[in-house]
């Protein structure tokens, strides 16, 4: 798939309700699709993906710059697409689950 998605399933916070988001939501033809508030449980794939990357990169690196919060978080993305063991696809890369061959996901 290339381009962007079509819905964004988000939440009702702070960063998904500005302005800004939903300005380039609206430039690239995405609809923000909201979570009821207070409803986690509405979309717990989502909510788990953000423990894991708050975790694993928010909480674990200082951002100096925008530029290197861009360069830690695109280093992170390629770890968990393209190495790290997800255990709902058998330990494996969503990289190897979708392209048996190993390649890796084209730079931002």
């Amino acid at each position: 798939m290339i381009g962007y998605p079509k819905t964004i399933r988000v939440d009702q916070g702070s960063e998904f309700i500005s302005r800004d988001v939903d300005l380039w939501a609206y430039q690239r033809g995405v609809t923000l699709d909201f979570s009821r508030p207070g409803k986690p449980t509405d979309n717990a794939f989502i909510e788990a993906f953000n423990g894991r990357f708050r975790a694993e990169c928010l909480n674990a690196h200082w951002f100096l710059t925008l530029a290197d919060a861009r360069e830690k978080m695109e280093t992170w993305r390629r770890y968990y697409n393209e190495e790290r063991p997800h255990s709902a696809i058998g330990n494996i890369s969503p990289i190897t689950l979708a392209n048996a061959a190993g390649d890796t996901s084209p730079p931002c």
